[in-house]
């Protein structure tokens, strides 16, 4: 796992900015390789052959092993770069961005593409969502049916929804509990029950959970 969260958007979409006529289209994927992301650049190509430029920008790794980008054709540093590090500045991991520009016939000038295409995965990332991955611990409850009312008012109240329920001569809930608040909630419900049933650990899993972009 990297030292901080590992983040990336939450789909594939298209967002487009319109700057002083000029049309500003970006592409957002997830890629695994730099095989994807050729096929990226080579479908949104395709689709807007007609375009004036289709900027690509992209990061491979969770440490952002692999980082490409290209201005195809505008003034070298105002398209590509500015996109790269949009991303980067975002925290964001395994994604490729191919900004299209259909020039509007106003010159923007280098700051104004810098901006234009810098603000245009900004946009787009904050449209299509981004995730973080969160390490979780599976926990398993068994407990008597009396107990089940508070608990799962405890869990409400805690926001941890509930996995699976199996009802047997006892109740067991199955839960999935961040990693890092294993121990604590483990305690909560030990004293909420008095004792009368403990948390089983069970696996870790990764899962996807939407934050708000920054």
């Amino acid at each position: 796992m990297p030292a901080t969260p590992y983040r990336t958007i939450q789909q594939a979409g298209d967002h487009e900015l319109v700057i002083k006529k000029s049309r500003f289209i970006c592409h957002l994927a997830r890629i695994a390789s730099p095989e994807d992301a050729q096929a990226v650049i080579d479908q949104v190509k395709k689709h807007h052959y007609k375009a004036s430029h289709n900027v690509p920008a992209y990061l491979l790794g969770d440490h952002d092993e692999i980082q490409r980008a290209s201005d195809d054709g505008e003034p070298s540093g105002t398209a590509g770069v500015p996109m790269l590090q949009t991303l980067q500045q975002m925290g964001l991991h395994d994604v490729i961005a191919v900004t299209t520009r259909y020039f509007g016939g106003i010159k923007l000038g280098a700051g104004g593409l810098i901006r234009a295409y810098a603000n245009s995965v900004q946009a787009a990332v904050h449209a299509v969502g981004i995730v973080q991955r969160e390490r979780q611990r599976e926990l398993q409850l068994t407990l008597a049916y009396p107990l089940l009312g508070p608990v799962q008012h405890w869990l409400t109240q805690a926001d941890l929804p509930v996995a699976d329920t199996v009802y047997a001569e006892a109740v067991t809930l199955t839960l999935y509990v961040p990693e890092a608040t294993v121990a604590t909630t483990t305690a909560a419900l030990v004293d909420l029950t008095h004792g009368q049933a403990v948390p089983v650990r069970g696996a870790l899993r990764d899962v996807e959970v939407p934050i708000t972009a920054d």
